[in-house]
């Protein structure tokens, strides 16, 4: 449980992330929430950049979920290789894609339950669909979400379900989309995992952990 105090230091924290990233959204390139959902399953373990560059031509070959079905294992490990862990990434797609045609009418579903039913669908991916492709408060804990948190004593855990309920208990839920998105651009353009460039960062002087000084 986070005290009153506690809740208080988190809202200033995202109102200064807000005030630097006003525009901020997901780094996927989607038209729509079957395109997200693909581009999501896409960026296990890869950086949105390079989804972007894959799924420019990726969506205009395959346009729904049929189009994964019928499409050969070494065809589509061969479009999406450059994403990395390719074959278990296409045996998921084309399982996810399967399971929306036969149960949901080759539509994604917008329930978080459902969401999760999907083969190749984990709390994160289900996460960034609802919040993002519906607007369902969710959040989103990628890599970045996991090591913010914790530089900034959000929680001391490494667990992303673990992580996920603490940010939620510690914001409102009109918060929770753009939660995910704040910590993870300023993750990408601050607070680098290597070599934070604390001085110039807008939380030098509310994180704890951060090397102090003159911005």
């Amino acid at each position: 449980m986070y005290s009153k105090k506690e809740k208080e230091r988190g809202l200033k924290i995202f109102s200064l992330l807000g005030g630097i990233y006003p525009d901020v959204k997901s780094a996927l390139d989607y038209s729509t929430p079957f395109q997200l959902l693909i581009a999501t399953i896409l960026s296990a373990q890869c950086t949105d950049a390079r989804v972007n560059i894959v799924t420019k031509s990726l969506f205009k070959k395959y346009k729904k979920p049929k189009d994964f079905i019928e499409v050969s294992s070494e065809e589509l490990e061969k479009d999406i290789f450059s994403t990395g862990f390719y074959r278990n990434k296409a045996k998921n797609i084309k399982a996810c894609c399967e399971t929306l045609v036969e149960k949901y009418g080759s539509k994604v579903p917008a329930e978080f339950d459902e969401l999760v039913k999907l083969p190749g669908v984990g709390r994160k991916t289900a996460s960034v669909v609802a919040g993002n492709g519906f607007g369902i408060p969710a959040i989103a804990v990628d890599t970045h979400v996991i090591r913010l948190s914790n530089l900034l004593e959000f929680v001391k855990t490494k667990d992303p379900e673990k992580i996920e309920f603490s940010l939620k208990e510690l914001l409102p839920e009109e918060l929770w989309i753009n939660a995910s998105h704040l910590l993870a651009t300023h993750g990408r353009n601050v607070c680098f995992a290597r070599r934070p460039e604390c001085h110039s960062c807008v939380l030098n002087q509310i994180c704890k952990t951060g090397i102090k000084g003159e911005k």
